[in-house]
């Protein structure tokens, strides 16, 4: 897959000053485990999957999870195993006639219930094995991480192909503050065993939010609710040292009555598109889009990368927000150009760059950089989602 490969070559041009690259599965970890952005969750139970998958529906999907947990009810499990294991073996036989290219694929990924269902499934699936990119495992926790992840490196070796894992945190015993630092320091030590597999971990901010009985509103972001930004610090302080790690989901797509003012200035939408602008921003606004924006930008102030999402909407906002500045750009490379320089003055004259606190930041950057592209100076997600011209939040 490319970001925003549905932009015209013009558009393209006009803005992004360095152009996004295509990422496949084989692509190396280092470069892979940033790349995933708006990860899409799909009900396995769905019967239109290869047809979303190959027709393209969501333009701007890049990555998906194709999930056979929570979506699901129990006694759908033994028709959503069947059916994706069909849906997956259409979109190989696409590739085979080659009605859609690896490289137009995004990024495949399986929910699975249990480290059984996943060999079951890998199985089943055949050839058609080699377009998944990995599996997440929900509720990962001390008592099934390692039998998970033993599982999927056997499978990989057995089918000869390279899988990946997802693991989703969101147990009470990673929540509950008596057991929490316990929990965590198990987790990373057998994370660490297998941490060539490990490539985005996921935190399960529904479930966490389930076990309190606390349901957010389309006001409030995951960081206003204090005993999940609790458990989110501590989940980054583990592990955002040497692992990527995914913004929680944002669960709100539909207008609703509103309390607070909308999260949006109107400057950034007129300034460059006039009344166009202002009625992108008033359609983001009325269907939640604004709340995501800041739940986004939250996500990238504490280290996080990419978001989970369950609605086609969120697809281009949340890829076009991981796009790098130019002048964060810049900054990394001056950063990494003049590691030993101690602290020198950024090219746009509005700060002091120290090379070597800010070192690994800037060679996240630069990965960043490579997979979602940079914009040009003075223009944002702003531009992606006007230029594109086919915005919808209506479905």
């Amino acid at each position: 897959m490319k970001h925003f490969d549905y932009l015209s070559d013009l558009q393209t041009k006009g803005v992004f000053y360095k152009e996004p690259s295509v990422v496949t599965k084989d692509t190396s970890k280092d470069i892979l485990q940033y790349s995933l952005g708006a990860t899409l969750y799909m009900p396995s139970i769905r019967t239109d999957i290869s047809e979303v998958i190959v027709s393209r529906k969501y333009k701007e999907l890049c990555s998906t999870v194709l999930c056979l947990e929570d979506s699901i009810s129990d006694q759908e499990v033994t028709q959503a195993e069947r059916n994706l294991v069909q849906q997956l073996q259409a979109v190989y036989l696409a590739v085979e006639q080659k009605h859609i290219s690896i490289e137009e694929l995004p990024l495949l990924f399986i929910r699975v219930r249990s480290s059984v269902q996943m060999k079951d499934i890998a199985e089943k699936l055949g050839q058609a094995l080699n377009l998944v990119t990995g599996f997440a495992f929900p509720k990962c926790s001390v008592h099934n991480a390692e039998e998970f992840l033993q599982s999927l490196i056997n499978i990989s070796a057995k089918k000869e192909t390279v899988l990946y894992a997802l693991p989703i945190i969101e147990t009470p015993d990673v929540l509950y503050k008596e057991s929490r630092l316990s929990a965590l320091t198990s987790l990373k030590r057998i994370f660490d065993k297998y941490e060539d597999f490990v490539l985005n971990i996921r935190i399960g901010a529904t479930d966490f939010c389930g076990i309190y009985g606390i349901r957010r509103d389309s006001n409030t972001t995951i960081y206003e609710v204090s005993i999940i930004r609790d458990v989110i610090s501590d989940i980054i302080n583990f592990f955002g040292r040497n692992y990527t790690i995914s913004g929680p989901v944002w669960e709100y797509f539909q207008q609703s009555p509103r309390i607070l003012k909308p999260q949006l200035r109107q400057s950034p939408f007129i300034e460059g598109y006039g009344e166009e602008g202002l009625s992108v921003r008033m359609n983001m606004i009325n269907h939640q889009i604004d709340g995501l924006i800041n739940e986004t930008l939250l996500d990238k102030a504490n280290g996080l990368h990419g978001k989970t999402i369950i609605h086609p909407s969120h697809l281009q906002v949340v890829q076009s927000l991981q796009v790098v500045s130019k002048e964060e750009y810049i900054d990394a490379l001056s950063i990494i150009e003049n590691v030993d320089e101690g602290v020198i003055k950024s090219s746009f004259a509005n700060k002091m760059n120290e090379t070597k606190p800010h070192y690994e930041w800037a060679k996240k950057i630069m990965k960043k950089s490579t997979v979602f592209g940079v914009y040009h100076e003075k223009q944002s997600f702003i531009d992606v989602i006007t230029e594109s011209k086919q915005v919808s939040y209506s479905r």
